[in-house]
């Protein structure tokens, strides 16, 4: 299945019957639960991992990144990836995300170890991330539709819980 091209602001595509066949809210409005665990597919068709987190930019309620845990058994050895959240494709269809990127690509993703989070603020960190997925950083849209602000490369909370 050819992969739409994602926008390159921070929106995500979703193809598929979507709310036709949805119940609850979903698609175009879905609790980050819900995309918990789900299945990523690359542009060549690998299964390349499942969602494992949804980074929120808190101070303008959008999402930044999907995680993603790739390889390893059972959360034993994985490699957690950053995913600009425009890279993704929401296939209400076949109740997967599709991936923007070669399964080679994935596997040559910059990563982190869930022990090792990377400040998510950094910019010199973000950028490299959106570079790599080719992708515009989602900071850099008209601010003055989203009023993103750019990560500044203080030391933030880290992902995966907060750091007071």
């Amino acid at each position: 299945m050819n992969i739409p091209a994602s926008p390159t602001s921070d929106e995500a595509n979703i193809v598929g019957k979507g709310a036709a066949t949805a119940d609850g809210p979903g698609p175009d409005v879905m609790a980050a639960s819900t995309i918990d665990g789900n299945t990523v597919l690359s542009s060549d068709g690998d299964d390349v991992g499942s969602i494992k987190e949804i980074m929120l930019d808190v101070r303008r309620g959008r999402v930044a990144y999907a995680v993603l845990s790739s390889g390893g058994f059972l959360g034993i050895g994985d490699k957690l990836l950053a995913i600009p959240w425009s890279a993704l494709t929401l296939d209400t269809d076949h109740k997967v995300f599709r991936l923007a990127a070669t399964s080679e690509q994935v596997r040559n993703s910059p990563g982190f170890d869930k022990n090792a989070w990377p400040s998510m603020v950094d910019k010199q960190w973000a950028s490299s991330v959106h570079q790599h997925y080719g992708r515009e950083p989602y900071w850099t849209d008209d601010p003055s539709k989203n009023g993103a602000i750019p990560p500044e490369g203080i030391d933030a909370p880290e992902a995966g819980g907060v750091k007071l």
